[in-house]
């Protein structure tokens, strides 16, 4: 099953459009048709895709200009261009505005399917690289190789360290209080009547901060703490 994904179908035949999204459903999907591409741009501000299948050849604009405006949103969603043409310049077009695969019409429904599990399977790799690194200003945080890099320096911390940035970090622009950061990092639920989380948040403040104009852990008096750029 495809976990509820949702795709968004552009093409303006009606029989051809009835056939996808017929054939998504036996496979779980869910599906939005849009016949045109102005009605597509409406949809894609007001609703959230895993994936756009999209004709080439519409009423209004063409295929080729959706792709321009659907990526000017979103870079990382997948798009998935439907051609009766099938020629090399009608691909290299679609791929220099952000097409991430070509069929050509008329094509088989499994190897639609297959298109489009590819297309899913390195969408969610993308992302699971992407919440691997997180970012604030010019301090990344590499979670799957426990690096902390500020301006391009790498900045070594020790395990209760990095466990506290990381929390801060996620928790960017919000205020946490020690009781959450206690919870959190320290897996206790209850004030220890000391000031071991103020002791390594001062830590990583001369860790991270030293040295640079633009302070990012900031102390809110009787709040907390939080992390975040000018």
């Amino acid at each position: 099953m495809s976990d509820s994904k949702t795709i968004l179908i552009v093409e303006d035949e009606e029989k051809v459009a009835s056939f996808i999204k017929k054939g998504l459903f036996t496979q779980g999907y869910v599906s939005v048709i849009a016949s045109t591409g102005r009605e597509a741009l409406g949809f894609f501000e007001t609703q959230k895709f895993d994936l756009v299948i999209l004709d080439i050849g519409l009423p209004d604009l063409s295929g080729l200009e959706v792709c321009e405006e659907i990526r000017k949103k979103n870079t990382q969603i997948p798009v998935l261009m439907l051609t009766a043409l099938g020629s090399m310049s009608d691909k290299l077009s679609g791929f220099e505005v952000g097409t991430d695969d070509y069929l050509v019409k008329p094509f088989d429904f499994m190897e639609l399917l297959v298109r489009i599990k590819a297309l899913l399977k390195r969408s969610n790799e993308k992302l699971k690289e992407e919440d691997e690194i997180l970012k604030v200003a010019d301090l990344e945080l590499n979670l799957h190789q426990k690096v902390a890099i500020r301006s391009g320096k790498i900045i070594a911390l020790t395990a209760k360290e990095f466990s506290l940035l990381q929390y801060l970090m996620r928790n960017r622009g919000r205020v946490v209080s020690k009781l959450d950061i206690a919870e959190h990092v320290w897996d206790i639920d209850f004030d220890t009547g000391t000031n071991f989380i103020e002791v390594y948040v001062n830590y990583l403040r001369n860790k991270i901060d030293k040295g640079f104009t633009d302070k990012l852990i900031h102390t809110i008096f009787g709040m907390g703490y939080t992390l975040k750029s000018k």
